[in-house]
């Protein structure tokens, strides 16, 4: 996951960036009320007050938080980048930056989650799939300013965010940034070849 959000100001935005931080560190089971309640500095009876569906509520609103601070920080990056490949190495670079700064702690909330929902976690499933269908679409787009065509942008849009939480999650038990910037690494160079690629293509 990209840099972090400014702090939150408000009782609810602290509630859910302690609820996404929880998540990059121990998921969503892993987290008890008590705790959140604690790390947002909020009483007990402000959680039903903001989130009137409970844990599974907050948890929603921090994955559609997540969502929303990646798609801007793509956003960011293309703005100044308007080349694909620079902005998409800025993303995959600060995703490990922030990584080994927590001391290969705060993985990506919304891999750490999916891996451990179940079928009793269906809101929580559905904001995962609208999260990464999000976060795929945003990609192929940018993919597709480049030539590359409609449906194999898609399926490189997947593959990103494939390479992407697989490298975080494996250098997250490695101790080590190793395996995220060898998948970076790789999938810049396939992209580089896809876009070339379509350029010298007939339209």
């Amino acid at each position: 996951m990209p840099a972090a959000p400014p702090p939150p100001t408000g009782t609810r935005e602290r509630l859910v960036q302690a609820m996404s931080r929880a998540m990059q560190q121990r998921g969503y089971h892993g987290v008890g009320l008590a705790e959140l309640l604690a790390a947002a500095e909020a009483p007990k009876g402000v959680l039903y007050h903001h989130f009137p569906g409970g844990k599974q509520a907050l948890a929603v609103a921090a994955i559609e938080a997540t969502a929303a601070h990646i798609a801007d920080s793509l956003d960011r990056l293309v703005a100044v980048r308007a080349d694909p490949l620079p902005a998409l190495a800025g993303w995959l670079a600060m995703a490990q930056s922030q990584l080994e700064r927590s001391g290969f702690e705060r993985g990506c909330p919304l891999a750490t989650v999916a891996l451990e929902t179940t079928a009793d976690d269906g809101p929580v499933r559905a904001a995962l799939a609208a999260a990464f269908d999000g976060i795929r679409l945003r990609l192929a787009r940018l993919l597709q300013t480049s030539g590359v065509a409609e449906a194999r942008a898609a399926g490189l849009a997947a593959l990103v965010v494939a390479a992407y939480e697989g490298a975080l999650m494996q250098a997250r038990v490695a101790g080590s940034g190793a395996p995220m910037a060898e998948a970076a690494d790789t999938l810049l160079s396939l992209l580089r070849t896809e876009i070339e690629h379509a350029r010298r293509s007939p339209r």
